[in-house]
């Protein structure tokens, strides 16, 4: 099965961070499951940094790649059809990460791995 982390079950997962529920780490570590981080995440990621609200221990050109190889994390591209969804996609949410992450995981029939329940109202497969 394949799975799209959001950005802060990434970061978490990566963190070993208790905030990560115990269901979601047991999917992304199954073999079952192939986990994939979109390029929106790591743009997102790149802009908190920017901003001094994320530190990551290392810099970000050597903490992201190490972890993508060290966790078998697959880049997911953004694609035409990607953000041609975005233009329909209802507001539930308006953080245009968030709402990439949606339509991706839809398009990809992915099941979407995160924290925020914002997403049901967009019929994602969320585990948290």
């Amino acid at each position: 099965m394949n799975i799209l982390l959001d950005t802060h079950a990434f970061l978490w997962f990566v963190d070993d961070n208790p905030r990560l529920s115990q269901p979601a780490r047991v999917l992304i570590e199954s073999g079952e499951s192939q986990p994939f981080l979109s390029v929106a995440s790591l743009w997102e990621i790149a802009i908190k940094i920017s901003l001094g609200k994320l530190f990551l221990n290392q810099a970000y050109e050597t903490f992201i790649p190490h972890h993508l190889a060290l966790n078998g994390i697959e880049l997911l591209n953004i694609s035409l059809d990607h953000t041609s969804a975005v233009t329909v996609l209802p507001f539930h949410h308006r953080d245009p990460f968030d709402r990439l992450l949606v339509v991706q995981s839809n398009i990809e029939n992915m099941t979407f791995v995160s924290a925020d329940p914002v997403f049901d109202a967009y019929g994602v497969k969320r585990v948290w």
